[in-house]
């Protein structure tokens, strides 16, 4: 027996986050019983419905690096039908994408049906560093990178400490690499917010182990066997 939201994720049907949410939305049946969170099943005996379509047999594994231009969601559905990452990609397979990259940013975004890596690629308990390059308003001063550094106070708690390097200061704009290991929403946005500096642009450059690189803007490619691994490694698995 395993819980619902791990053998949904299994199955390539999002991440468990997301699986948990359809679970949630009265979205899953199990045994023709809407399913609750938590809830334990087997999937060789069980039924189990999602959107009222069986769950599928599980995919192979595959795992794709997308470089985001500005303009897409990171996420299958939007409540505003704007264009999602996912319509960059033509596969047999269902992916999505694991995490959040806001509609305006760019970089990295990775997409798989590997329910348990991307669990832990997104859970902040595994602490997998992730750097944005961000280019902000106005000069950034050092007190400000060290205010970054050690934490600042955010609407929903102290942020952990960071990895900041300032990379170009002038009086109209600066530069900064930055590295977090949380994930909580518009988080690096509202880390400079927080130090007196409007985000102009940000780009995600690597999650853990993957780095961007050689991938146009709308660019996308697989993964080879070894950037697998060590993200595997990253991550604990």
């Amino acid at each position: 027996m395993e819980r619902l939201q791990k053998v949904m994720a299994q199955a390539g049907i999002g991440s468990r986050r997301a699986c948990e949410e359809m679970i949630q939305s009265k979205r899953v049946l199990v045994n023709g019983q809407p399913a609750v969170l938590g809830q334990k099943v087997d999937p060789a005996s069980d039924t189990i419905l999602v959107d009222g379509k069986p769950l599928g047999r599980l995919e192979p594994k595959r795992y794709f690096v997308l470089n985001k231009p500005r303009g897409y969601v990171t996420t299958s559905r939007d409540q505003f039908a704007r264009r999602s990452v996912l319509d960059l990609v033509s596969l047999p397979e269902r992916v999505y994408p694991v995490g959040r990259l806001d509609y305006d940013s760019e970089g990295l975004v990775l997409l798989t049906n590997d329910g348990e890596l991307a669990y832990r690629i997104m859970h902040p308990r595994f602490k997998l560093p992730k750097t944005y390059r961000v280019r902000v308003k106005g000069q950034v001063s050092e007190d400000a990178v060290e205010r970054l550094r050690s934490g600042v106070m955010l609407d929903d708690g102290p942020t952990q400490p960071a990895r900041v390097e300032l990379l170009k200061a002038a009086s109209d704009a600066s530069l900064l690499r930055i590295t977090i290991t949380e994930g909580r929403n518009r988080q690096v946005k509202r880390m400079c917010a927080a130090v007196g500096h409007e985000v102009i642009r940000l780009i995600r450059e690597s999650i853990g182990p993957l780095r961007l690189r050689g991938l146009a803007a709308g660019e996308y490619r697989e993964l080879r066997s070894y950037e697998v691994k060590r993200l595997y490694r990253a991550v604990g698995l």
